[in-house]
């Protein structure tokens, strides 16, 4: 014959348990850490930023603004990142749907954009250095070089996490660990993309007229 527990044993028993949206909301730490780095990266970015707007008319008898940049060129590379950020956010989306497989599609599209936006840069670092303007030829090109190469860079490695997360995604779905990853990932994306549109504004559109 079965045991019937007290009533009394019945309001003892524990009023929460471990789920797994207990386990998700555990990486908030993870999520404040990074929120710190961004704006540490974020402290860098103005410094460089603040070191071209200095040098930005150091010229030392070598080309300006108006004589090295394509706008066109740029403004296709602004519209490659831009158009990232909606296809990550496209992923996002289908993440809270749990369709891995459609995040995992997005995710594809949106490191091949970052890709293509990295590919045009390094064009346009090469079309400058075959043309003489080096980073070593003024303030002007040694401030613009170090600035778009940082955040070029920071792209490059946007682009490696977007794979790893691919693999991840393979092996174990949407866990929460990778929900919280893809989280940490959308917000270095994103800030990227601000990064960008602080660049096009402030180093080549006031390139342009100054």
């Amino acid at each position: 014959m079965a045991k019937i527990p007290h009533p009394a044993a019945a309001e003892q028993a524990p009023t929460f348990y471990v789920t797994e949206d207990d386990h998700a909301h555990a990486g908030s730490p993870t999520i404040l850490g990074f929120w710190i780095y961004l704006m540490s990266d974020a402290l860098i970015f103005a410094t460089l930023f603040a070191t071209f707007g200095v040098m930005s008319t150091s010229f030392a008898g070598g080309p300006s603004p108006r004589e090295i940049f394509e706008l066109p060129l740029v403004a296709l590379n602004t519209a490659l990142l831009l158009i990232s950020s909606i296809t990550y956010g496209f992923a996002m989306l289908a993440l809270d749907g749990g369709k891995v497989r459609t995040v995992q599609a997005w995710l594809l599209v949106t490191g091949l954009l970052g890709a293509a936006f990295v590919g045009v840069e390094l064009f346009e670092f090469g079309t400058l250095i075959a043309e003489g303007a080096t980073p070593q030829r003024s303030g002007f090109l040694s401030s613009f070089f170090t600035l778009v190469s940082t955040h070029g860079l920071h792209v490059t490695v946007g682009i490696v996490w977007i794979g790893v997360m691919l693999v991840q995604l393979s092996q174990s779905g949407a866990t929460p660990e990778n929900r919280r990853r893809l989280l940490c990932l959308s917000m270095f994306w994103h800030f990227l993309d601000v990064v960008w549109i602080g660049v096009f504004t402030f180093v080549y559109l006031l390139g342009m007229i100054r």
